[in-house]
């Protein structure tokens, strides 16, 4: 069992989440190109180093969950039961984080990214990422080296699902139908041990 987190960590995560309410609420104001980093640590009234000590850069701020996705999607391979297959796990992941990005008050965001060069590329980097740490995870899982074309090919479907389906008229749809194709696919090439 994990221990709860002491009062320095809930105090930095709460600066952390200040800060990136304070960014999204400027952003979604004056637009993203409109604000700057020292408008947001003003806003959130902190000192901007304090800012980067939280986030890498402005991109960043928009993606605040990004480890959390991160880490969900290598813990719905690396935590799974025994006995439960690959696929299915990884998509009831996909879902939840697809729930997330189309809850209600999240399309103002998407637009703001679809309409950011800087952002849209700050996003395929982090799928990328994700995807190069979604196949290290199931590569691992399945005693492989992480190369292994059919891990990668997985986790880069199962990101990609995550995007198609989030700008989908049925969401849920979409992933159950995108899973079916990754079924078939892991089926025919998947590994041993799985």
């Amino acid at each position: 069992m994990t221990a709860p987190p002491g009062r320095r960590e809930r105090k930095k995560a709460a600066t952390r989440q200040k800060i990136a309410d304070a960014a999204l609420r400027l952003f979604l104001e004056r637009g993203y190109g409109a604000v700057g980093i020292r408008d947001v640590a003003a806003e959130a009234d902190v000192a901007v180093t304090t800012l980067f000590s939280h986030f890498a850069s402005k991109e960043a701020l928009v993606f605040e969950q990004d480890e959390d996705f991160e880490q969900r999607l290598t813990q719905a391979v690396t935590g799974r039961a025994a006995h439960e297959p690959l696929i299915p796990a990884l998509r009831r992941e996909i879902l939840a984080l697809v729930r997330h990005c189309t809850a209600e008050g999240a399309a103002p965001i998407w637009r703001m990214v679809d309409e950011s060069a800087a952002l849209r590329e700050y996003e395929e980097s982090m799928r990328l990422r994700h995807a190069e740490s979604l196949a290290t995870a199931i590569a691992a899982d399945l005693d492989l080296p992480p190369a292994t074309t059919a891990c990668r090919t997985i986790a880069k479907f199962a990101i990609d699902a995550h995007s198609l389906a989030r700008e989908a008229a049925d969401p849920e749809a979409a992933v159950d139908e995108i899973f079916r194709m990754i079924e078939a696919a892991w089926a025919v090439t998947r590994p041993s041990r799985q």
